[in-house]
């Protein structure tokens, strides 16, 4: 019997949002397996640590990875493109979405009220593959920079509710944080952000794609992609939780923009966030 893994840990911001995804999956994969024989499947939580072996394994039937990995780093050359989520956050514009550029409070009182004002402060950033955290921020600065700097330094978090954190504690003065995370974590703790204020968002960019291995044959992806369809519409409270509002169909080249805008920071002279 074929065996498989799924996953989908790229929005589990709180265990309510988890616990949603997971029975998201669940009766996606219920409803392909009423129609289709895939075998055996375990769903997983959020893996550890690095997620590029995860999205990288032969079986893996569905995950959800970053833009950033997906393009640029060459994973859309190892997996199938199964489907983008459209989210209803500030942001988002069908399956596209933006970062929110935020700084802290001390650093607003100290006149950060636009981009141009946070040179010279300390950045928070999630990790240096995310497109949300890092490449839409460094997008965004390069136009500023100087000399290949902008900050005075970067403070590495390990995901987006860190970065939020560290804001909102003074540790770090701005940062770039995905908006539908943004809307997510703002859902279900909005004390979290006292002592945060926004100032803009970035460029607008292909949403976190959906993923399978290519191990997965054509007429099981076509009906992984109908059984998540099928999935949101039979459960409108979890799709108000998620804020989710469906699936896309997107090429696989549409994520050549978020290489495009890799590109543009390096090519004005910023290709590290720093």
């Amino acid at each position: 019997m074929t065996r498989w893994i799924a996953s989908l840990p790229m929005y589990n911001v709180t265990p309510q949002h988890a616990a949603a995804w997971r029975s998201l999956l669940s009766d996606s994969l219920g409803i392909v397996a009423r129609s289709f024989d895939i075998g055996d499947v375990t769903i997983e939580n959020a893996p550890e640590g690095e997620l590029m072996p995860h999205w990288r394994r032969e079986d893996l039937l569905l995950s959800q990875t970053c833009g950033f990995p997906y393009r640029v780093l060459g994973l859309a050359n190892e997996v199938r493109l199964i489907a983008t989520p459209i989210f209803d956050a500030p942001g988002c514009e069908g399956p596209r979405y933006r970062s929110v550029l935020a700084v802290s409070s001390q650093a607003w009182e100290r006149g950060a009220k636009t981009l141009e004002a946070c040179r010279g402060l300390c950045a928070a950033c999630n990790s240096a593959d995310s497109h949300s955290g890092m490449n839409a921020l460094r997008h965004a600065v390069a136009p500023l920079a100087r000399e290949g700097r902008f900050f005075a330094s970067v403070l590495w978090t390990g995901s987006h509710a860190a970065t939020l954190r560290a804001l909102a504690s003074g540790a770090a003065d701005v940062g770039a944080i995905d908006c539908v995370t943004f809307a997510l974590l703002h859902d279900s703790h909005p004390e979290r952000f006292d002592g945060v204020q926004t100032i803009g968002m970035t460029a607008s960019a292909p949403g976190l794609p959906l993923i399978a291995s290519r191990a997965l044959g054509e007429d099981q992806t076509q009906a992984l992609r109908d059984a998540l369809d099928a999935a949101h519409a039979a459960d409108a409270e979890r799709a108000r939780t998620l804020r989710l509002r469906g699936f896309a169909r997107l090429r696989g080249e549409t994520y050549a923009e978020i290489e495009a805008i890799a590109n543009a920071a390096a090519q004005q002279g910023y290709p590290e966030l720093r």
